[in-house]
């Protein structure tokens, strides 16, 4: 696969206290999402934070690693559902930090066994470009459930 380049884009006004900003993507697929400090750390109040859009990155890279995954076991999935949760806390003497990401992925697989949709899971964890960017500072936790299929 060729290097693949994306971009977005950030206005802000203000200071951080009270200001606000939004962020935009290139391709088109979303423009002026706004967030704020308060997203970040109160009531997001129908805003968003860097750290809600990193979660529904790493959901969306996770859910396509483990259908990737799921296929190249033999039993491709009818349907993942996939959460992804962002920790920013404080550590001490380094700031504020993402310090973990717990993904939780459900799945129905015709054919395959829990077990087996946990070391699938387990393959997309150790798969996921997300996964390995997240984990460079933080703990990558995933809880794998498999349903049962239609």
């Amino acid at each position: 696969m060729p290097r693949v380049r994306r971009t977005a884009d950030v206005t802000w006004e203000g200071n951080v206290a009270r200001g606000h900003g939004a962020i935009s993507a290139r391709s088109g697929a979303f423009e002026a999402f706004p967030f704020s400090l308060a997203s970040r750390i109160s009531q997001a109040e129908g805003t968003t934070s860097p750290e809600e859009l990193l979660a529904a990155a790493h959901a969306g890279c996770y859910a396509m690693s483990l259908s990737n995954e799921l296929t190249q076991a033999g039993s491709p999935p009818e349907r993942l559902s996939v959460t992804a949760t962002c920790t920013l806390d404080e550590v001490e003497g380094e700031g504020h930090r993402i310090v973990a990401m717990e993904l939780e992925a459900r799945g129905s697989v015709p054919g395959m066994d829990a077990e087996a949709f946990r070391r699938s899971a387990q393959a997309a964890d150790e798969s996921c470009t997300l996964s390995h960017l997240v984990r460079a500072s933080a703990d990558v936790n995933v809880r794998a459930e498999l349903e049962e299929a239609s």
